[in-house]
């Protein structure tokens, strides 16, 4: 099942095109995608019986298929090659380095993004979206509590991420205007062959940035989602953003940043692509 923002209404789209939910529930289930995530334990099983007949959408209305999530968690060098490429060893990672990115951020899928003055990275993301209320979940079970997947770019500032002495603007730094696009949809897991590994991807332009696959997490799913969660309560609605891998401008040499003009195609495998175009106006801050 893949269940998408259009315009603001909460639809299923399918090789035909969008169902809309709300009419096709007869009303049980709200048209507001949000609050689709939020009761996702009881909006579930109305939604595998849905039918309707698709119409025609424009991507271009596609929009964060979850526009506003209660907490949004995000994990830093989570993929062994992108610690190698950051010199960091792996061995010293015992938990996952989590910061958070804030919700209004968020953009969907095919979005303009204002760069703001400095340096401006990508980090494409597998994101997990929760579905079920969580508090010391094990990580035997942790599968049970994700409602599905969907695309997300981590876009960092690094000038104000890393501003110190220590990174206490690391989470701002992430969370200019349109610096977390998702989408296209959430994908359900049962649409995916193998949730635990999949191809993930950018390129710039044309060309591959980032290529690797998300088995190479150092922390799969369940294991953030129990290490989140022993501390934290996990909502329905939550998204956690796993960690990027290797290829991001920062560790390039000489170093790589977005510019005006840049289009940034980001892919995962079972999930979709996603189109962000960047423009940097005369007027734009830190």
């Amino acid at each position: 099942m893949r269940i998408a923002n259009l315009a603001d209404r909460v639809v299923l789209l399918t090789g035909d095109g969008a169902i809309d939910v709300h009419q096709a529930s007869g009303g049980v289930l709200s048209s507001d995608p949000q609050t689709l995530f939020d009761h996702w334990r009881d909006a579930w099983p109305v939604l595998t019986t849905l039918t309707g007949e698709a119409s025609p959408y424009d991507e271009a209305d596609l929009r964060a298929p979850v526009p506003r999530p209660g907490q949004i968690f995000a994990i830093g060098v989570n993929y062994r090659e992108h610690a190698e490429e950051s010199g960091i060893d792996i061995s010293s990672l015992t938990w996952p380095m989590t910061f958070t990115k804030f919700a209004s951020c968020l953009t969907g899928p095919s979005a303009t993004v204002l760069l703001p003055e400095g340096w401006v990275d990508w980090e494409v993301e597998l994101v997990v979206v929760i579905g079920e209320r969580g508090h010391r979940v094990q990580a035997e079970d942790a599968w049970n509590h994700v409602a599905g997947f969907t695309i997300g770019q981590d876009l960092s500032e690094r000038i104000s991420q890393w501003s110190g002495p220590a990174p206490q603007q690391f989470s701002l730094g992430k969370s200019h205007p349109g610096f977390g696009p998702t989408g296209p949809a959430v994908v359900t897991l049962d649409e995916l062959d193998d949730p635990a590994d999949l191809a993930i991807g950018c390129s710039i332009n044309g060309e591959t940035m980032q290529d690797g696959r998300t088995g190479d997490m150092i922390f799969g799913v369940a294991e953030l989602i129990a290490h989140l969660s022993s501390i934290a309560v996990l909502e329905p609605g939550d998204l956690i953003f796993t960690g990027t891998p290797a290829g991001i401008g920062a560790t390039r040499t000489p170093a790589r940043f977005l510019a005006d003009g840049d289009e940034l195609v980001s892919t995962i495998e079972g999930l979709g692509t996603q189109r962000i175009t960047f423009r940097r106006t005369p007027a734009a801050t830190i």
